[in-house]
């Protein structure tokens, strides 16, 4: 019997291991760069998703108050204003939402194409990783908290006018990080959202006008009383004004009452993004009018109103007083008292002196 001859496989050369290395890096590469555009693509594709929807409703709402502009939407209802300003902060916050999510799962992706098997080995180091980052992130975890909330609470919305606490003025920018508030210095003020304590929103809703008058004290408050009501209703009536107004003016009556003056009350319950303007305009025409009826207003450096804004007590609670510290004034220091050195000769004696001696 012939015994049939075996041939044994070639050993793997330096050559081949060099293009199978360069296939496999290749196959890596196109991956990789396949991830890459692919998110590039679905973030650019989903950004214009939210534009294109952000533009629709907000379109939708100018179209329905028959107007060219969002300035103009002041003529139309107030949750058309809140529908636009809402929309706009949801839409860049959905972006940055967007923008984060699709880069990290790249680089997810990546990470697995390049070396599958680190992910799973890593686990518990990524778990160490990730709870001393939790310790050492929370100010950054509490900031996208409340950012949330803020925005889906409808809160804040941009070209609202607000009082953070640490700063005021219009929002122009909501993230879910960091909300942007424009001072009126024009000074842009970055408020991480996690520093938020309260809000004070004055676009949402309504506002009021509150215009206190200094009058003489020897004044008809009858008289002047029916000069502001009238005055201000004139000011409801006219037409550039009365959209801007949402009801009629109302006395409140005398204030406070002081040596000088006494205090009158008036106030009109405006549109939020309005209440400046009428203002404004209120005060330039309570003027006039005072002028035409021959009332003097008296030169005040201050004037106290005993309303809300100078209460003393609130609902029968009195603030604490403490008794003012007794200070017991310093004993008088001893002056030097001048006096004339006295010498110890005797003067010479005069002429007019009975025992002088001749």
């Amino acid at each position: 019997m012939i015994p049939l001859s075996t041939t044994e496989p070639a050993p793997p050369t330096l050559w081949s291991d060099f293009l199978d290395f360069l296939a496999r890096a290749g196959w890596n590469a196109l991956t990789v760069a396949g991830i890459l555009v692919g998110a590039l693509i679905i973030t650019w594709i989903l950004r214009i998703v939210i534009h294109r929807v952000v533009a629709r409703i907000v379109s939708g709402a100018k179209s329905k108050a028959n107007v060219d502009d969002t300035q103009a939407l002041e003529r139309s209802p107030l949750a058309s204003v809140r529908l636009v300003q809402r929309t706009r902060t949801l839409g860049s916050i959905l972006q940055n939402i967007v923008g984060v999510t699709v880069a990290i799962v790249a680089i997810l992706l990546t990470i697995n194409v390049l070396a599958p098997t680190a992910l799973g080995s890593l686990t518990l180091l990524t778990a160490a990783i990730g709870a001393g980052l939790g310790f050492g992130a929370q100010n950054i975890v509490k900031d996208v908290l409340n950012g949330i909330f803020i925005v889906a609470e409808d809160q804040v919305g941009i070209g609202d006018v607000v009082d953070l606490g640490l700063a005021s003025g219009i929002v122009e920018y909501v993230s879910v990080r960091v909300t942007h508030v424009r001072d009126v210095n024009g000074t842009l003020w970055y408020v991480r959202n996690g520093e938020i304590t309260r809000i004070g929103n004055l676009s949402q809703g309504w506002s009021r006008v509150i215009v206190d008058l200094s009058i003489p004290v020897d004044a008809d408050i009858d008289e002047v009383e029916k000069i502001l009501l009238d005055t201000a209703r004139t000011l409801a009536k006219d037409a550039k004004w009365r959209t801007r107004i949402l009801e009629q003016p109302e006395v409140w009556g005398l204030e406070s009452i002081s040596g000088d003056a006494l205090v009158i009350r008036l106030v009109m319950k405006t549109r939020a993004n309005a209440k400046d303007d009428v203002a404004r305009e209120l005060r330039m025409r309570l003027k006039r009018a005072l002028d035409e009826a021959g009332v003097t207003l008296p030169a005040l450096n201050t004037i106290m109103p005993s309303g809300i804004e100078g209460a003393q007590r609130v609902r029968g609670a009195n603030p604490p007083k403490t008794k003012p510290t007794a200070v017991t004034p310093p004993p008088a220091a001893s002056r030097p008292v001048w006096k004339p050195k006295r010498t110890s000769k005797t003067a010479p004696p005069t002429g007019d002196d009975p025992k002088a001696t001749p």
